[in-house]
């Protein structure tokens, strides 16, 4: 596939490129952005997890470990990096992004862009040790980085027809499951190697691309993860646009729970096991946007399916994992605003978001006795690249999953250059984990019947409640000021945990259910 591709590229290049092209015009742009962030009764211990279910409490449950790093039996147990206690630590911290970029217009239609850029959080990476004057952080040779850096040709074949070759960012529609990852706190950017083509007329524009995500090396030939798409746009009813696209991410790295190591190899033979395929997560969906009058709305929906062994190869309630684990999922997002013709042009909105999920992590009497059981993964929609962030405490990645998002809101324009935001978001998990039966002693959980999982009943499904309240100051065309707070109040479905983080792969239960607040200031400057 690789060869395919490169051959594919090289005749694009040598058909479209022209025969000579001088330099016309050079732009020189950027934009820097800093941002304070404080978070309270949010985060876990010092080392950034803790066991909230140790793995003698769930044994024969394959409850999936994707952040300890531990590569069978269960891991450590159910672990979480959240707390949402007050005798925990709060999260202050400062962060800076810094853009320089430099357009290059040449004759037949070519542009050349560069864009590079440093992400930094105050007092690290810098020289900040006073006591002895030598820093290491401060050398680390690895600020700057190429964050774009792309060829540019138009109008090839004397057609609508764009290519764009190189490293660039990838965005479609809203933004829901391909964009930037720049808002919210933690927002380095997101850029691809790829090559994208774009057809654009009036009525109609369709995008292709092919980017690879990972380089597996080049023991294997095919050992790489690449991410294809096409996303299709019409334009032809005023105010109003529709879209269809189908994206596809294969996963070809190799997977092995023993290596072929004796005495294994012939228990896999005998058993089908270690027997993982590769990952293809295909994504399709619609969506529609548009205004009428005072009225606007905006809809989509997506399914995903395929093969999920990359998923799968985590959930090991022994040695081996799930080779079988299958894409299945579905999810939508939808809202409806109305904007007042009155004094602050107060737009009133609501919303709602869905994101399917799957809990098989709890084990029935026949199959704890069942010693040949397979293992079953619990797989939920996978939100790809998305640059929708719902809060800051458990969805810091654009990944929050296996939940429902009911959400209202208000935005103001009270003066001509300041904007205040209002909005609630009530959470609910799609599908809870089963905890281990238990008692309350002294605080602590203590398992009725440690010895025998398939004792065990739902956790609760409510997530909790978030509040926002964003306040937007344009000081100038170029300059914006930002002030916001959010408050969580937690919900049981939190406190006790649903795999909702990380695509729903990751624990949110803490050791209290006290609520938390995230607090941020930004400042911004394009140019």
């Amino acid at each position: 596939m690789r060869k395919t591709t490169a051959i594919l590229v090289a005749a694009v290049l040598l058909a479209a490129a022209p025969a000579f092209a001088e330099l016309q015009n050079i732009q020189v742009g950027g934009e820097l952005r800093i941002k304070g962030n404080y978070i309270t009764n949010w985060v876990s211990s010092p080392t950034g997890l803790e066991t909230r279910i140790p793995t003698f409490f769930t044994p024969f449950r394959a409850v999936g470990d994707f952040l300890s790093g531990a590569p069978a039996f269960n891991g450590i147990g159910v672990v979480s990096p959240y707390r949402w206690d007050g005798n925990g630590n709060s999260s202050g911290f400062v962060e800076q992004r810094t853009k320089l970029n430099v357009k290059a217009d040449f004759t037949c239609d070519v542009t050349a862009f560069i864009e590079l850029d440093s992400y930094d959080v105050w007092g690290e990476d810098f020289r900040s040790n006073y006591i002895t004057g030598a820093d290491s952080r401060a050398w680390t040779g690895n600020d700057v980085e190429v964050y774009q850096a792309y060829i540019e040709m138009r109008n090839m074949f004397e057609q609508p027809l764009r290519m764009r070759v190189g490293r660039q960012e990838l965005a479609f529609g809203s933004q829901w499951l391909v964009g930037p990852k720049d808002n919210g706190p933690w927002f380095p950017g997101r850029s691809f190697d790829a090559l994208r083509l774009t057809y654009d007329t009036d009525m109609f524009s369709v995008d292709a691309w092919a980017a690879i995500l990972a380089e597996g090396g080049i023991t294997e030939e095919d050992e790489d993860v690449w991410f294809y798409g096409v996303y299709g746009t019409y334009k032809g009813i005023e105010n109003m646009t529709f879209d269809a696209y189908w994206m596809w991410v294969r996963d070809a790295r190799s997977l092995n729970d023993t290596n072929f190591i004796a005495p294994f190899e012939w228990v896999e033979d005998l058993f089908g096991l270690d027997d993982y395929d590769v990952t293809n997560l295909h994504t399709v969906g619609l969506r529609g946007a548009g205004q009428v009058g005072n009225l606007d709305f905006e809809i989509e929906g997506a399914y995903q399916f395929g093969e999920a062994d990359q998923v799968g190869f985590g959930f090991k309630p022994f040695l081996y994992g799930d080779d079988g684990a299958e894409f299945d999922a579905w999810a939508c997002t939808a809202e409806v605003g109305y904007t007042l013709d009155v004094y602050m042009q107060p737009r009133l909105w609501v919303g709602y978001a869905y994101y399917s999920g799957e809990d098989n992590r709890d084990v029935s009497f026949w199959e704890w006795i069942n010693p040949f059981d397979e293992p079953t993964a619990s797989v939920s929609f996978n939100r790809l690249f998305s640059n929708v962030m719902y809060n800051g405490f458990f969805d810091l990645n654009n990944d929050l999953s296996n939940c429902h998002i009911f959400q209202a809101g208000v935005d103001l324009h009270p003066f001509e250059k300041l904007d205040v935001m209002a909005d609630v978001y009530y959470y609910l998990a799609d599908e809870e984990f089963d905890s281990p039966a238990y008692v309350t002693l002294g605080g602590f959980r203590v398992p009725i019947a440690p010895a025998l999982p398939f004792w065990a009943s739902e956790n609760d499904n409510e997530i909790g409640i978030t509040t926002d309240l964003v306040v937007v100051y344009h000081y100038s065309e170029d300059l914006m000021f930002l002030a916001h707070w959010c408050h969580l109040f937690t919900g049981d479905g939190l406190s006790d945990g649903n795999y909702n983080a990380r695509n729903g792969l990751v624990f949110t239960g803490g050791s209290d259910d006290e609520d938390a607040d995230f607090f941020t200031v930004e400042t911004r400057i394009c140019f």
